[in-house]
């Protein structure tokens, strides 16, 4: 690349592969869009056909004042013992809330089946259109009429307002209009009457307490007065005694948490005594061992007892053996006598955790009674202001209880309501309901978004390889290059040959060497000498992924340009088991004749190479069919056959079965510098070849790239692409030269300069 060219930037890459994505969503759609225009169009029409189908509903709204500061006539220290509105912002838009709810709410509803007999209005139940007859049916019950009611009813508040509108929707225009203006008529009345019923309560309530406080208040001036009388309380100073009571418990706690510190040490060392087993006592505390030397000292010699037997049982003394009985028994006299100071220590201990526990519950009990004596004194404190609390608690309640109760008879005389019906609902003109163009467009929209949804399912369930994206992909190969499709209308003027060429399609770059599939040909040549420039494929094969993929025709193809590049090409027929190669070039070496097989078993010492009508070109037929394919291709001897036949000619190009039907392309791939996989184009699925290109990877073959063959050009997935080999390309019209002898017209004898 030129130094001074500029550099792309990254972002024209990501949008190029986003424009692919794009691309390859749009192909399948594209390419099915009679499916996709189908289904939107039934989508369409059935949308349209179930909204004439449904039933026209009408809607009439009312307006709606909630004031959450409802005036007060007695002034703002007279207040209503249930409140009408509301107090803080948060509680605000709480009460509008519950009042947008108790606009739907069953009590509301069934007020006005009540006053309208809507459980035997069948017109309504039935949502029945004006002018249309109900049929007789049974009364609903008032729940189930106010049920129905209910679904049809909405609450919409309006923004930056104290108005709400209320919706009702109904078949019948003038129906709507009377429910609507029932049902807040109802709602305005019913939170009247919530509110006087809460004050006759209260007010009921209040004389019935009133009552109750004066005698309780009498009750507690008389308690107060006779506890000071029996505990003698002249003077309410408490302070004195309870600070002398709370240096005594201080001192006591403090006593009684050292002989608890001191229980606890005593008590720990006895759980480790207790530890020890009676089969092991060698296994003491370090603590108790460093305070007593008489316990170390028949410990070490239990130890060493127990050391001198365990050395004559190594020894291979018996347990019966008089120096082991003998051992055993020093060591059983040192355990016994090791267990003996243990249990005097623990006893020791017993007696020293008894005298810390008594001296514990002597301070313990002191310290209680201190306690008790503190506990006293405060409770016949708290008494006392208990006692005076409670009667200027009921004092205070009973003076409260007074007023509230003149003014609850005030208010329960007056009927203030905070809800304002600001507009009466007017019947509606016009249905709400079905929105006609909204549908059909939702149906429009729904049937183009299922239809591409069938379209891309269609184009997903094609699994079959397509394009050269898909080899490249897909496969992880190299993409070489495609066979069109053999399409008799591509043979341009050469109508004389059009038979022939028909007959044996395989030979058509031969003869045809201007068509479309001749240059189509000759690219995957070029692409295959320019892999490797070096170091070319002198040996290669052709293979498929599966069977009936044009392998055969891709390898005669690819032959018969090499050796119009000029060099001697060399074609072997090593498909053992349905060779095609002797029908193609007509050769002496049929299936049942002499060829590869007759020349490796050596059966005849005749040439197995043959001439063709192509210059440059020679085959080799396959021979007779062998039982034993594989083995004869695994030969050495075949190797030897190849490796001389290298030697005659420039490339040597194999013909070979399927790599999944059979194991002899593999075989095949590993004495060969480079395979070419043949790929059916719309037929040849994606796993299928997959596997093909798996196979011959894991044995560590070359695999050149892949040849994608019987390409419709008239696709939609070619439809931008490979212009020049279609009908009335670039070689549709070629000019036969001055002074040819092929005859008729015929372009076939003008071939390509050979590439050195």
């Amino acid at each position: 690349m030129n130094a001074t060219s500029p550099v792309k930037p990254v972002d024209d890459s990501v949008h190029r592969e986003h424009l692919i994505d794009l691309l390859a969503l749009w192909r399948p759609i594209r390419k099915h869009w009679v499916t996709a225009l189908a289904v939107a169009a039934l989508c369409t029409v059935a949308a349209a056909l179930w909204t004439m189908k449904q039933k026209r509903i009408f809607e009439a709204s009312a307006v709606v004042q909630f004031d959450p500061t409802p005036p007060k006539p007695l002034g703002g220290k007279v207040e209503s013992m249930s409140e009408l509105g509301s107090g803080a912002v948060w509680d605000t838009r709480e009460y509008y809330e519950t009042q947008y709810q108790i606009l739907q709410s069953r009590r509301v509803a069934l007020g006005v089946v009540r006053e309208l007999g809507l459980e035997r209005d069948h017109a309504f139940l039935l949502n029945l259109p004006k002018g249309v007859e109900a049929p007789n049916l049974d009364p609903w019950t008032e729940e189930d009429a106010a049920d129905a009611l209910r679904g049809r009813i909405s609450v919409e508040p309006i923004k930056q307002s104290r108005l709400a509108t209320v919706r009702f929707q109904d078949a019948n225009p003038e129906r709507a209009a009377r429910l609507l203006n029932v049902l807040v008529k109802t709602y305005r009345e019913q939170n009247v009457d919530t509110m006087l019923e809460a004050t006759d309560e209260a007010a009921q309530w209040l004389r019935s307490e009133h009552d109750k406080l004066y005698q309780e208040l009498e009750g507690t001036e008389h308690n107060l007065h006779n506890y000071k009388v029996q505990n003698n309380l002249l003077s309410v100073e408490f302070n004195d005694q309870s600070n002398m009571l709370q240096r005594e418990i201080a001192q006591h706690n403090l006593t009684l948490a050292m002989l608890r510190e001191k229980k606890e040490q005593v008590s720990a060392r006895r759980t480790q005594l207790a530890k020890i087993g009676a089969n092991n006592p060698g296994v003491l505390p370090a603590t108790e061992l460093l305070s007593s030397a008489f316990l170390q000292g028949l410990r070490e010699r239990y130890v060493g007892h127990v050391q001198e037997r365990d050395g004559l049982s190594k020894a291979g003394l018996g347990s019966n053996h008089p120096d082991m009985l003998a051992a055993v028994s020093r060591l059983e006299t040192a355990r016994v006598a090791l267990l003996g100071e243990v249990k005097n220590i623990q006893g020791a201990l017993d007696r020293d955790l008894a005298a810390v526990q008594q001296e514990e519950g002597g301070v313990s009990a002191l310290f209680e009674q201190a306690k008790k004596q503190a506990l006293d004194l405060n409770l016949k404190e708290i008494e006392y202001n208990r006692l005076r609390r409670t009667k200027e608690n009921t004092e205070k309640l009973y003076s409260l209880l007074l007023e509230r109760s003149k003014e609850t008879d005030l208010t329960r005389r007056l009927r203030v309501n905070n809800v304002t019906i600001v507009d009466e609902a007017m019947e509606p003109s016009a249905p709400i309901k079905p929105n006609v163009p909204l549908n059909v467009a939702a149906g429009l929209a729904l049937g183009l978004l299922l239809g591409a949804g069938a379209a891309l399912g269609r184009g997903l369930l094609d699994r079959t390889v397509k394009t050269p994206e898909d080899v490249e992909q897909t496969l992880g190969a190299t993409f070489l290059g495609l066979i069109p499709e053999f399409d008799q209308t591509n043979l341009g003027p050469q109508r004389a040959r059009k038979r022939q060429l028909t007959e044996q399609p395989e030979l058509i770059v031969h003869r045809a060497p201007m068509s479309g599939i001749a240059e189509a040909s000759r690219s995957v040549r070029t692409n295959l000498m320019f892999m490797a420039p070096d170091q070319p494929f002198r040996r290669l094969l052709i293979t498929s992924a599966g069977p009936a993929e044009g392998k055969t025709t891709v390898a005669c193809c690819i032959a018969i340009t090499m050796a119009q590049a000029g060099r001697r090409v060399l074609l072997i027929d090593c498909d053992l088991r349905r060779p095609r190669v002797h029908r193609i070039f007509r050769a002496r070496g049929t299936s049942a004749g002499p060829g590869l097989t007759s020349a490796l078993l050596e059966e005849t010492n005749e040439d197995p190479v043959l001439e063709t009508e192509v210059p440059n070109l020679f085959v080799i037929p396959a021979g007779p069919i062998p039982p034993n394919p594989s083995e004869i291709l695994q030969s050495e001897r075949f190797r030897a056959f190849l490796t001389k036949m290298q030697g005659r000619f420039d490339q040597i190009i194999l013909d070979s079965p399927p790599v999944v039907a059979v194991t002899d392309a593999v075989i095949l791939s590993t004495i060969v510098d480079g395979t070419v996989i043949v790929v059916r184009a719309f037929k040849t699925s994606k796993d299928l070849a997959r596997h093909g290109v798996r196979q011959l990877r894991s044995v560590g073959s070359t695999v050149a790239g892949i040849v994608l063959n019987a390409v419709n050009l008239n696709r939609d997935e070619y439809q931008y692409s490979y212009q020049y080999y279609r009908r009335g390309s670039y070689y549709s019209t070629p000019q036969t030269p001055s002074g040819s002898t092929d005859g008729g017209g015929d372009d076939h004898g003008v071939s390509p300069p050979p590439l050195s």
